[in-house]
């Protein structure tokens, strides 16, 4: 995966609240491989019953603005895969769910957090059109249909993002003391390893 600093393209309004990572990706299409990618079953049910539904309207979004508790539910990281295959790079909620949060950056997917308030505002400014969207990972902000924010990040969370690493990557940049631990650790308790 790819790293990345900044967003310029377009976003969208999500206007609901509480979906799940079964709604983002029901479980009967994780049989397919992700080599042919997840981002046609984003929503699948939701776009099926809804021909006006917003993500059917535009075939491309790099930024989703939705409500509270965004991909709570099970632990798939699929759902992270069909957000991250249809071309979302970013989604600006109020909450999430916290393993959806940990895969989302594990996956390049930045989970932004605003206030209800600015997220209410958003929606409201956009309708059902979607808007300019700039994010900008190192300063923690994005201009959203021309409204300025500020977001905070976890700096760990920001450094796996902007370099493309998951949590081995993040652990490998640690190697040296790693391994000078191990020997030490043995120089000091040989009695501890297993027997060879």
């Amino acid at each position: 995966m790819s790293g990345w600093t900044t967003i310029n393209g377009s976003a969208v309004a999500l206007p609901q609240a509480n979906i799940d990572t079964d709604q983002l990706i029901a479980a009967r299409f994780m049989s397919a491989p992700r080599s042919e990618g997840y981002g046609k079953f984003l929503l699948h049910d939701a776009r099926q019953d809804q021909p006006d539904h917003v993500l059917n309207r535009y075939d491309r979004a790099d930024v989703l603005v939705t409500r509270s508790n965004f991909g709570g539910g099970s632990s798939r990281e699929a759902a992270v895969y069909a957000l991250v295959d249809f071309g979302i790079k970013a989604v600006f909620a109020p909450s999430f769910g916290d393993i959806f949060s940990g895969n989302a950056v594990n996956n390049g997917l930045l989970p932004a957090r605003l206030t209800e308030d600015e997220i209410e505002t958003l929606i409201g400014q956009m309708g059902e059109k979607d808007a300019p969207a700039t994010v900008d990972l190192t300063a923690g902000t994005a201009v959203i249909g021309g409204r300025q924010l500020s977001f905070d990040l976890d700096p760990a969370w920001q450094q796996k993002l902007v370099n493309g690493w998951d949590d081995i990557d993040l652990t490998a940049q640690h190697s040296d003391k790693i391994t000078k631990f191990r020997a030490a650790r043995i120089a000091a308790h040989p009695w501890a390893l297993p027997a060879s």
